[in-house]
C-alpha cells in the first residue's frame, strides 16, 4: 500500500474531475450522502491545522480505491422471453359471442 499523499489538485487530476467536485464528495462524504454508481462511499482523507482547516491530502490507494468504484463493468442483459398475448376481459365469465354460435 503507498504512503504517497496527494493534494486535493492532484487527486481530482488523477480523478478525472475539477477540484471543486473533489469538495463537494469530500463533504458529501463527510455527511453519508455520497453515492458512485449507486454504492454510498465514505472517503477517508487528511486535513491539518490547529482547527482541521488545513490543506487536505488524499491517500493514493484511497484515489485508486474511488477510480475502482468510478468503473464502467459491462453487464449482460438477460433477454426477456415474450408470453403470447391472451385475450381476457376481467370480470367477464361467459364465453362471448353469438349465442349457439361456436
Amino acid at each position: 500500500m503507498s504512503d504517497e499523499l496527494l493534494t486535493a489538485t492532484a487527486a481530482a487530476a488523477r480523478l478525472g474531475i475539477t477540484v471543486t467536485t473533489l469538495y463537494d464528495w469530500l463533504g458529501r462524504s463527510r455527511t453519508g450522502a455520497l453515492e458512485i454508481r449507486g454504492q454510498k462511499v465514505a472517503i477517508q482523507y487528511l486535513q491539518g491545522g490547529a482547527r482541521g482547516q488545513g490543506r487536505i491530502r488524499i491517500e493514493a490507494a484511497e484515489v485508486e480505491r474511488l477510480r475502482d468504484l468510478m468503473r464502467v463493468r459491462p453487464q449482460t442483459v438477460a433477454s426477456v422471453v415474450r408470453r403470447p398475448r391472451t385475450i381476457s376481459w376481467p370480470g367477464i365469465t361467459v364465453p362471448l359471442g353469438r349465442p349457439g354460435v361456436r
